[in-house]
């Protein structure tokens, strides 16, 4: 098991987990039949090519798909990755990705870079962050959108052996000055089999889901949204199903 302070994409992950992960959100480019959106994700990862490297690779059919090489250390984590990105209006584009994280478990610094490497040769996004992890409580403060966004995360972890816990996400627009959503949720184990999961957000929309495990390697998961906002015109409800096995 690693002891350093992993990726930089680790920086909020147990809050993001809560309040994003599993709730079935449709990607840009995704396939269409009726009424149903539909994705296919994949993903082998290659341990140990030498030590401290390994290989990854993922892909969201039809969206997206990268290989990344990740080397992890006690006291640092890099990823350099290339793949294509789709946008439903400019298709495909080749991305380079790198990031790296310094510091302990306890408390970390890191940055990402994304750059466009086809024929505009463009900075797609440059992301930094900060996280402080203790056994309980986990926070971050992460810089998005070429510094202009700041995302503040928090997870407490209220009883392990349920999973029971809660994470708060804020994100404040620094240009102007605003803060530009709040999302709070919570999650805990029936049994530990079956996990349930809410949120709500300041935009009106509350979502759920509930997780069931079947067997050691396949799950799968039910997900609903709805907008409690009267001024909004998308009103009918949201369910998606996820099913995932490793």
């Amino acid at each position: 098991m690693n002891q350093g302070p992993g990726l930089y994409f680790d920086i909020g992950k147990k809050a993001r987990d809560v309040l994003h992960k599993d709730y079935c959100q449709q990607t840009p480019i995704h396939f269409n039949y009726r009424f149903f959106n539909w994705n296919l994700d994949l993903s082998c990862e290659v341990e140990e090519l030498v030590h401290g490297l390994k290989g990854l690779f993922a892909c969201n059919i039809p969206d997206s798909g990268k290989l990344e090489l990740r080397h992890l250390s006690r006291f640092s984590g890099f990823s350099a990755s290339i793949g294509l990105l789709g946008d439903a209006e400019k298709g495909y584009s080749p991305v380079a990705n790198l990031s790296g994280l310094i510091g302990t478990r306890i408390l970390s610094l890191g940055a990402n870079l994304a750059y466009d490497i086809s024929a505009t040769r463009t900075t797609n996004s440059l992301n930094a962050g900060l996280s402080l992890n203790t056994p309980y409580l986990v926070a971050s403060v992460t810089l998005h959108d070429y510094f202009q966004t700041l995302k503040g995360c928090c997870y407490f972890e209220v009883n392990p052996l349920t999973k029971t816990a809660i994470a708060a996400e804020v994100k404040y627009d620094l240009a102007d000055d605003e803060t530009t959503g709040v999302t709070i949720g919570a999650q805990h184990a029936l049994f530990p089999w079956t996990l349930l999961k809410a949120r709500l957000s300041s935009n009106c929309r509350v979502g759920a889901l509930i997780q069931q495990k079947l067997g050691r390697k396949f799950s799968i998961t039910v997900a609903g949204e709805v907008n409690l906002n009267e001024k909004d015109k998308e009103k009918c409800p949201k369910v998606g199903v996820y099913m995932a096995m490793k």
